[in-house]
């Protein structure tokens, strides 16, 4: 078929089964814009950029598929780097297709122009810059490939604006090969096994990999056949159903006080699909120091990186957990849950002696009651964003999920302003479910401009402000290690989120009272459309536990 650039870069989304795109138009894709509006393709116009990548980002996460959007070159494409980041960091499968002035153009200067491939390179697993239309075929199936493939990732593809003019004969280059599961060593598998066979003290450690790879059933089954504990990261969170009776919930920064304490006296780590980050890990050389450490991964970078493990078991998730969990029905013995019941009993019992808290106080408001509350009025599959800062944690801590990619946070990144736009994206990828964000009122203004596309569109997202009038993370920070210098992070004069919402036809109320807040959510959740509920809460509640900078896992502030 005879057509031009631009209606080639539709034709292919139409072959990679695309159902939407988010974008904002500008000069140098106005010719992709066309081509999307000749073809009725389906598009959501966000307030801003950034807002159009953290929903594409939203929607891959919830599900599974490449989020995909367009801007327009220079200031359009940069506005997108902070999501590209974000996307990389947590491994979501992005395409991301931006407009670059003309070719004849390139390198002087030009208006609107950055040189996109430099600015990307980091953060991408892949970036183009497409000079000939004959390429655009092959270079979109790349992409999609590549988004998908091995650790998934964000791939930039920048066009010059020439390109989308020119014409070509399009021809889709033929299928490739399925996304492929990589396969690693059975020998891997095998001393696996022969490990947790032997250990007394075993622990999962379950990562965001888990999540990303759909293989939360392989390990529930798994984990149901050996009784183990599990500790699971804040990207890993709903892998295991948060309810089930080993699961001791966060590991890290602000993990539980059991899961902590269980790293630290485990004899067998076996970690699944997580990189051992700084806010996990603390203390790397103090980190789990009686076990032996398995490492499940499939980026061979992540093997050492941060933690050396015993064993490193390298190959894709839907390898690796199947085998090693047939591996274990077949050589564990059979009384191998019980022979380990006392330290599964000890851990089970630190966790009921030493839940997630917060504090209440006469006359105020616990965000943990705000986010119990909330949970009365969701489904099962309700899928909960947030921004990051308290409230992310919070929500991390209190609310409990029991299925995988329901849970949708930055959280390699921790982008502020990710919140509301990442909702935004998973109600449009999971249109039948319940969707509700919780933010912060620092979070909330970096990208409250995409109230009004919710409104536009008619996307039920539900938003709870934990509104305590600082910079919560930040402020508990300063109070606990900068002698409470509150510098900069003071919110007392921000604006009135509810008149914000209300400017854009998004429903609001606010709430300062507890006797309010049982009406207020009930309100909320039983309410047609999108809506905001701010809640005031006290202004120094702090996130516990808490492992301060460098100190290890067990040396936790448990409360003020």
């Amino acid at each position: 078929m005879h057509m031009t650039g631009a209606q080639a870069v539709i034709a292919c989304l139409k072959r990679e089964k695309v159902p939407v795109v988010f974008g904002y138009p500008g000069g140098a894709v106005l010719d992709l814009y066309d081509a999307l509006y000749q073809a009725k393709f389906p598009h959501i116009l966000t307030g801003h950029e950034q807002g159009a990548v953290h929903a594409a980002d939203g929607y891959a996460r919830v599900t599974g598929k490449p989020g995909v959007c367009f801007a327009t070159s220079g200031p359009g494409i940069c506005n997108m780097v902070t999501g590209l980041a974000t996307a990389n960091s947590d491994s979501v499968p992005l395409v991301v297709i931006s407009g670059q002035v003309p070719t004849h153009l390139l390198g002087k200067d030009s208006f609107q122009e950055a040189d996109v491939t430099s600015i990307t390179r980091a953060i991408c697993k892949r970036n183009y810059l497409v000079r000939n239309a004959d390429d655009l075929p092959r270079v979109l199936r790349e992409a999609f490939t590549l988004a998908v493939s091995g650790r998934p990732g964000p791939v930039c593809i920048d066009i010059a604006k020439n390109v989308f003019q020119a014409t070509l004969d399009f021809t889709y280059p033929d299928e490739p090969a399925a996304n492929t599961v990589e396969k690693g060593d059975e020998n891997s598998i095998r001393e696996a096994v022969r490990l947790l066979r032997e250990a007394k003290k075993p622990l999962l450690m379950v990562g965001g990999g888990v999540v990303i790879s759909d293989t939360a059933d392989a390990l529930r089954g798994f984990v149901t056949q050996a009784q183990l504990p599990v500790v699971t990261t804040l990207m890993g969170k709903g892998a295991i159903d948060d309810g089930y009776a080993t699961n001791l919930g966060l590991v890290g920064m602000h993990g539980s006080f059991a899961a902590n304490r269980a790293v630290m006296q485990c004899d067998l780590l076996l970690a699944v699909g997580c990189r051992f980050s700084d806010r996990v890990a603390g203390n790397v050389k103090a980190f789990a120091p009686h076990a032996k450490i398995v490492h499940f991964d499939i980026d061979p970078r992540e093997l050492g990186k941060i933690i050396e493990p015993d064993l490193k078991v390298k190959g894709d998730l839907r390898w690796s957990l199947p085998a090693f969990a047939a591996a274990a029905r077949q050589d564990l013995p059979a009384d191998y849950a019980g022979a380990r019941q006392d330290w599964r009993q000890q851990l089970e019992e630190a966790h009921r002696t030493h839940p997630f808290a917060c504090r209440h106080l006469d006359g105020q408001i616990s965000p943990q009651d705000v986010i119990t509350e909330v949970q009365q009025y969701a489904r099962e599959d309700t899928i909960v964003a947030t921004d990051v800062g308290q409230h992310q944690i919070w929500a991390a801590q209190f609310w409990q999920s029991s299925l995988p990619r329901h849970f949708v946070t930055s959280g390699g990144l921790g982008t502020m302003g990710y919140g509301l736009p990442a909702a935004l994206g998973a109600k449009v990828g999971q249109k039948a479910k319940q969707v509700v964000l919780f933010t912060g009122d620092g979070s909330i203004m970096m990208n409250c401009q995409e109230f009004a596309t919710l409104h536009k569109y008619g996307l039920t997202v539900k938003t709870v402000v934990l509104h305590n009038s600082v910079l919560g993370m930040v402020n508990q920070w300063q109070r606990m290690f900068y002698h409470g210098h509150s510098a900069e992070s003071l919110l007392h004069d921000g604006p009135d989120l509810t008149r914000v919402a209300a400017s854009m036809g998004v429903t609001a109320r606010a709430v300062h009272q507890p006797g309010e807040l049982a009406a207020a959510v009930k309100e909320l959740m039983q309410s047609d459309g999108p809506a905001l509920l701010d809640v005031f809460i006290p202004e120094d509640e702090n996130v516990y536990p808490m492992v301060p900078g460098g100190k290890r896992l067990d040396e936790m502030v448990l409360g003020d």
